[in-house]
């Protein structure tokens, strides 16, 4: 299914409202706020002097010990090799003749925007043609530059969107580049630092949101303008085609290129998961009649509609979580005739979709394991028959070129197997091995094994084990335990060398849990566990600990955990409300004061998720577990390590920087690291990638051993 590509995710972001300056948010704290009263405002002043000193400051005390341990530049030294590696698969995009991929290496640190074409890359050494230098780039330039993606021409290939940030934040500057002249167009399309959103309407014209000034953004710091940028005018001349309201979390436009049908939508965001979207029809935008949750793409002439809840139409009850489709034309007219592509069970969700020029592949998590089917539109039904897939693992599936082909990657991967890239056509069974991961760390002995915990209410909550075959049950093994349950966001298996190489080979065992809050199981699995229901995600982690420990694969004194983002809140959350179940807390870039996280970066548009802390009602059940608030001075907390990184301009640093301040002045033992590049992933490059993941396995490991 070709859906418009709105990202509101808290994951992947794509627009907002500050490129990180020293403007303190502290100052513009409302009158009779509560959050006034903290003594650690000043610290989300994110690039002050006084803040930026104090962050200095622990990171000296941090990188101190942790570098100081014997295991630190072994394990940072093999991660930066892996990172470094040139036998990582290097995963393509196809536009037009060619392939293109993204690289970085030691010798290109921040990264090369390369192209080949198929013949070249079915060989195990293809010869590549580089088209943007992006380490020569940042030099000539005297810029910090991070990549963030192109958005290519489409159908001529031979013009895209560049867009690249200053230290990995999300705000962007976006600049046309020539793609047979390799070079940036001097008077092209040139869009300054912003978080920002294009896309092309045709070869002279731009849909665009942005910073356009005073009141041009939402309350989340996303666009709430859309407009038709003409080549050769100024952007302030550009044409406003919609407007959103203030509160919204954003408005974007995406164009569609489906089997020869051109559809121009625009997404008006109006929660994290609600939206209004549009289609244009000449210079009108029509509505579409749709469940709030719902989303809407197309496939030729289709209209696919995803569900989040139960919808009745057309005579007819859906499932939430189902796929249905429909004739597009018929349906802007009133037509109701829907057939349903998938339909959910108690244990199977929808993983995701993919469209080839015959085909549609659906990808089906059954208990959190991929199943594959195809469908095929034969006499106005849909003939559904089971696609060959590896039994075990993740397995990803995408459509090549849609317009031309049936042709599709596929990756495979699951804990202990190195992630390999098989090429094949839809509806052939032979399917070629393109590419592999080396092994990267040791696997003999280890085993991924499925388990259940049941939570607080009851529900049967999965995860996975992987450790040694004939691991002792004697509640002495160094375990570390990771989740996220958030988001409709799903945890599934994955060869991570890092966990492999500085977790798995030293003896550790790791976990990996499926609670709610995420995707594994629907949309209703994580509708279980938002907003006033939180807790149930808080307590489904804490079943899976003690689980752990009731089947004496470790114990409190050998159990870590980690999270990032919302995972990192999940780690705060933990630490506060079960701080005898846990010796080691990694807690990354995470949100953690949850009185003042809709006044932060983009947290106003998370509130669909976590509540309104300034309703009085609903701050009542967040505050029930708000880790900034909940942190006492007369407890004994597990020792945690707390990294987030300057320019994460998505989850602002300003929560780990107080929650750190605070629990030291309370006389708690904690770490803290702040990287000053990095964005919301926390680094920028791979060296900064291996550096702060040494640090988090050598805390670990210092801890749990």
């Amino acid at each position: 299914m070709k859906l418009p590509p709105f990202c509101l995710s808290l994951l992947i972001t794509a627009a907002s409202v500050l490129a990180l300056t020293a403007v303190s948010q502290a100052a513009a704290t409302p009158a009779g706020d509560p959050a006034a009263e903290d003594p650690y405002l000043w610290l989300e002043d994110v690039t002050g002097e006084k803040a930026l000193d104090w962050v200095r400051k622990q990171n000296a005390v941090s990188t101190r010990e942790l570098e100081s341990s014997k295991n630190f530049e072994p394990i940072r030294k093999r991660l930066l090799e892996i990172l470094d590696s040139r036998e990582k698969i290097p995963y393509v995009g196809k536009y037009g003749k060619w392939y293109y991929n993204f690289w970085r290496d030691q010798d290109h640190v921040r990264g090369l925007w390369r192209r080949t074409t198929l013949e070249e890359y079915k060989k195990p050494q293809p010869a590549w043609e580089t088209v943007i230098d992006l380490d020569k780039l940042a030099a000539g330039e005297k810029e910090n530059w991070v990549w963030k993606g192109v958005d290519v021409l489409y159908p001529t290939y031979d013009r895209c969107l560049v867009s690249l940030s200053r230290g990995g934040a999300d705000a962007v500057v976006v600049r046309e580049f020539d793609l047979n002249e390799k070079a940036f167009k001097e008077d092209g399309f040139h869009l300054p630092e912003a978080k920002t959103d294009t896309a092309w309407r045709d070869r002279d014209t731009l849909y665009v949101g942005t910073d356009f000034g005073a009141g041009s953004l939402t309350d989340s710091g996303y666009p709430r303008i859309v407009k038709e940028w003409k080549r050769g005018t100024l952007l302030t001349a550009a044409k406003i085609v919609f407007e959103g309201k203030k509160e919204d979390v954003s408005v974007s436009a995406a164009v569609v290129h489906d089997h020869g049908h051109k559809y121009e939508f625009i997404n008006r965001g109006v929660t994290f998961f609600t939206s209004e979207q549009f289609i244009r029809r000449g210079d009108d935008w029509v509505k579409f009649d749709k469940p709030d949750d719902a989303s809407v793409g197309t496939y030729d002439d289709q209209i696919i509609i995803r569900l989040r809840s139960d919808w009745t139409t057309g005579g007819q009850t859906f499932q939430a979580g189902s796929l249905l489709a429909g004739d597009f034309e018929g349906y802007l007219k009133g037509e109701r005739k829907l057939l349903p592509l998938f339909v959910p069970t108690e244990r199977k969700s929808l993983a995701g979709t993919a469209e080839t020029k015959n085909f549609i592949v659906l990808n089906e998590l059954d208990n959190v394991r991929n199943k594959l089917y195809i469908l095929k539109r034969v006499n106005g039904g849909w003939i559904r028959t089971p696609m060959a897939a590896p039994a075990f693992g993740t397995v990803g599936v995408g459509a090549i070129d849609p317009h031309e082909s049936d042709d599709y990657f596929m990756t495979v991967a699951d804990f202990l197997s190195p992630s390999s890239l098989y090429w094949g056509t839809v509806g052939k069974e032979n399917r070629e091995k393109l590419k592999s991961l080396p092994a990267f760390f040791k696997t003999d002995g280890l085993e991924i094994t499925q388990h259940e915990a049941v939570s607080k209410d009851g529900t049967r909550v999965p995860y996975f084990q992987v450790g040694a075959k004939k691991l002792k049950l004697n509640g002495r093994n160094p375990t570390l335990l990771y989740g996220y349950g958030g988001f409709e966001v799903s945890m599934l298996p994955s060869y991570s060398a890092g966990v492999g190489a500085s977790w798995l080979e030293k003896g550790g065992v790791y976990v990996l849990a499926n609670i709610r809050g995420g995707g594994e199981f629907g949309p209703r699995w994580h509708e279980a566990a938002r907003k006033e229901n939180r807790q149930r995600a808080y307590d489904d982690f804490i079943a899976v600990a003690e689980d752990l420990v009731k089947r004496k694969v470790t114990s409190p004194k050998h159990l870590g955990i980690q999270g990032g983002s919302n995972g990192g809140l999940l780690m705060g959350v933990m630490l506060t409300q079960r701080p005898d179940l846990f010796k080691a807390v990694v807690c990354q870039v995470p949100l953690l004061d949850m009185r003042r996280f809709n006044r932060l970066l983009a947290g106003a548009s998370w509130m669909a998720e976590y509540g309104n802390p300034d309703i009085p009602d609903q701050w009542e059940y967040i505050r029930s577990y708000s880790p900034y608030q909940k942190v006492s001075k007369g407890v004994k907390y597990p020792r945690t390590l707390f990294t987030t990184s300057t320019r994460d301009d998505r989850v602002h640093p300003g929560h780990a920087r107080k929650m750190v301040a605070r629990m030291k002045e309370q006389g708690h033992d904690i770490l803290y690291y702040e990287n000053i590049e990095g964005g919301h992933g926390g680094a920028a490059n791979n060296q900064q990638s291996a550096f702060m993941s040494a640090l988090a396995y050598t805390f670990l490991l210092k801890e749990l051993k």
